[in-house]
């Protein structure tokens, strides 16, 4: 009856845990972990429906349909984070392989989709009716989960180029390449950024990262310059102030409204009339806004506090596997975060990156409470092992004596 929590041998040998380390940290950061999640879910809720109201009504004649739609899509994404939570996350290592494939194929029909005509513009959205999303979040979690697999069982040959490297390139390339064909930039790049940081951490030579970097730099930065409208993001960004965007500068405007304590709930003056998606991509504006430095302050505060237990939980993991995971959706999701206050904030150009969990989407916010759960069934693992570890010692004790 207790073997189901045991981790799944693999290799046909023994599974090693990693060495326990001292305290009780990781349990403590996965509650901690599941707190912050439910706050930022519970602002993105109430932000959403005050930015969106308007654009709603305008939309669908219902100033509502934002908010129902946002706090369905959060209801579910903590059922998500319970189920997941609640298992072993092994049984992700296992199918790292097939969801990898799966993504690769929904990437490649989107791209074949565009060349035959069926879809006109960017490429991204698979499914019918309501049920879509969007192929390049589950090729994020797909790098991740399978890179894990792949450097926690590599370990005694990761650096090695051809063994080790070349394969994980390849797989990387393919996902970064079809995304950026969708067109879609900005993730393409990201997803680049996770997998060589899972690599670097993982034990790839540097070497071999720093050579593949200056190959690709200028590759992508022909693919940047390829279109016109990234172009204009580009001069908007670095032009000076007399040649910045439209929406960048009514972001900065937002932000400077909102002053310490901010204009209060619905009080946003630029959510309706001159920024566009603000209850998306400039979501943090309207926080700004609405909430002041003190809302914005909370915000910053509540991803930094996500990222510590991210690093704790990978710390305390009870296996190099676990330690990977947990290494990847953490810079995941705090490096989108911090990707889109930058936007906001008139740090980076404009990329389109959402703010998890607050930013108005449901596949996103769901893809993000799957990679939440994990986490969470990494700071509970070593505990259900070794409470399996003494049961099992119980039995065999009783079994001795009689």
């Amino acid at each position: 009856m207790l073997k189901f929590l045991t981790m799944p041998d693999l290799s046909g040998g023994t599974p090693e845990l990693l060495p326990a380390q001292p305290g009780n940290g990781d349990a403590f950061a996965g509650k901690l972990l599941l707190f912050i999640v439910v706050v930022l879910m519970c602002i993105g809720i109430v932000v959403v429906y005050s930015s969106g109201a308007g654009w709603a009504e305008k939309k669908f004649a219902d100033p509502q349909y934002f908010l129902w739609r946002q706090l369905t899509f959060a209801v579910l994404g903590l059922g998500v984070i319970f189920a997941v939570g609640h298992i072993d996350y092994h049984l992700f290592m296992k199918a790292s392989k097939a969801l990898l494939f799966l993504s690769i194929v929904a990437l490649a029909m989107l791209l074949v989709l565009k060349l035959v005509g069926v879809i006109h513009g960017a490429a991204r959205w698979l499914g019918f009716g309501p049920l879509k999303f969007q192929a390049s979040d589950l090729a994020k979690y797909a790098i991740i989960l399978h890179f894990s697999r792949l450097l926690a069982e590599k370990r005694n040959y990761i650096r090695d180029l051809h063994t080790g490297y070349y394969p994980m390139l390849i797989l990387l390339m393919t996902v970064v390449v079809l995304v950026a064909l969708e067109p879609n930039f900005s993730t393409s790049s990201l997803i680049a950024l996770i997998g060589f940081t899972l690599m670097f951490i993982g034990g790839i030579r540097i070497k071999h990262l720093l050579a593949t970097g200056a190959a690709l730099i200028p590759i992508a930065a022909a693919f940047a310059i390829a279109a016109p409208y990234r172009v204009a993001r580009l001069v908007a960004f670095g032009g000076g102030e007399d040649q910045l965007s439209y929406q960048v500068r009514q972001a900065l405007l937002g932000l400077g409204n909102g002053g310490l304590l901010g204009l209060g709930l619905g009080a946003s003056k630029q959510r309706e009339l001159y920024l566009p998606l603000s209850y998306n991509d400039f979501v943090f504006v309207v926080i700004g806004e609405e909430y002041g430095f003190i809302g914005a302050l909370v915000v910053l505060l509540l991803f930094a506090g996500l990222l510590a237990c991210g690093i704790i939980i990978a710390k305390h993991a009870p296996d190099l596997y676990g330690r990977y995971v947990a290494t990847g959706v953490t810079i995941a999701i705090v490096l989108y975060a911090f990707i889109n206050i930058a936007v906001a904030s008139h740090l980076l150009p404009t990329t389109g990156v959402a703010l998890p969990f607050i930013s108005y989407g449901g596949t996103a916010l769901l893809f993000n409470s799957l990679g939440i759960g994990m986490l969470v069934s990494i700071s509970r693992y070593r505990k259900k092992v070794e409470t399996v570890q003494r049961a099992e010692a119980l039995l065999d004790s009783k079994g001795g004596r009689s």
